[in-house]
């Protein structure tokens, strides 16, 4: 953690710095859109002639009693110990990676994910080959098991769930969700600018132009393009609205080859179609 906060913590500040060298001007808070081309930070009342929409994401809404009880990746990421016993709610990157590291260190980890596959964008026999062997490092991965309520007694997290009918109690000292994330954007009023999105982000069309505000681009989590929500996707689209701003549209992103690697140890990596998506273009 020393080593992580050493290399992390002057990335905001050096950021920021080299933006106003730039002449950039910087506005801490949340943007809500109060027309097609005006953003309200703050008291600040902002107008350009374009907009580019590069909110990121956050953890889904679980819907579920008890959500407020969990820790967020973000939470987890901060922590100077881990807890004796952990549940990652999900079985995506998230859990499978922090699952790895908690083992590793001493903690008692649980994986509880509601499908019957976790890791679903990532070759069947890889994955099982990855369940097997995260199994035998200690980890306790439950499929088909979802989380319904969460509880607080005297410190220690309960998760109720329900497998295949069945009622299963997990006791745990810290819950994390790793269910999915969805675009922060919810809260921008959107409709209110006149820009058509959905749960997946900004509708936007092959040169990530909101297809409904031509004032709007969107790059990264924020847009329903198709690119996988990693942070080399997200840079690569920053670049494509970048050019299409300054040289108007003539660039479109191309997400067939984008790498994308589970941090695992062994580690889990794609590139390219699955085998499965291949054979269907046959």
């Amino acid at each position: 953690m020393r080593f992580k906060r050493s290399f992390t913590e002057p990335v905001p500040k050096n950021q920021e710095a080299m933006f106003a060298k730039a002449g950039i001007s910087a506005f801490h808070g949340r943007a809500r859109f109060v027309g097609p081309t005006t953003v309200q930070v703050g008291d600040e009342i902002l107008e350009g002639r374009f907009i580019a929409l590069a909110a990121g994401q956050k953890p889904v809404d679980l819907k579920i009693p008890g959500d407020e009880f969990l820790t967020t990746s973000e939470q987890f990421l901060e922590l100077n110990e881990l807890p004796k016993r952990i549940l990652f709610i999900g079985g995506g990157y998230i859990a499978f990676e922090f699952a790895h590291v908690a083992v590793r260190v001493g903690s008692q980890v649980t994986i509880a994910h509601r499908g019957k596959r976790p890791l679903e964008l990532f070759d069947p026999d890889l994955v099982e080959q990855l369940v097997k062997h995260t199994r035998e490092l200690g980890v306790d991965v439950q499929l088909g098991t979802e989380a319904v309520v969460v509880e607080k007694r005297s410190g220690q997290c309960i998760v109720q769930a329900s497998a295949s009918g069945q009622k299963l109690t997990f006791d745990a000292d810290m819950v994390v969700h790793a269910a999915g994330r969805v675009p922060e954007i919810d809260d921008m009023n959107l409709n209110g600018a006149g820009i058509e999105w959905d749960q997946r982000g900004v509708k936007v069309n092959e040169f990530l132009q909101s297809v409904s505000n031509p004032a709007v681009y969107a790059a990264g989590d924020a847009a329903a393009s198709g690119g996988a929500p990693l942070t080399p996707v997200a840079s690569y689209d920053g670049a494509v609205v970048a050019s299409n701003l300054l040289k108007g549209n003539h660039q479109k992103p191309n997400y067939y080859a984008t790498p994308t690697v589970v941090f695992t140890i062994p580690p889990l990596a794609s590139v390219g179609l699955a085998e499965l998506e291949a054979r269907n273009k046959v």
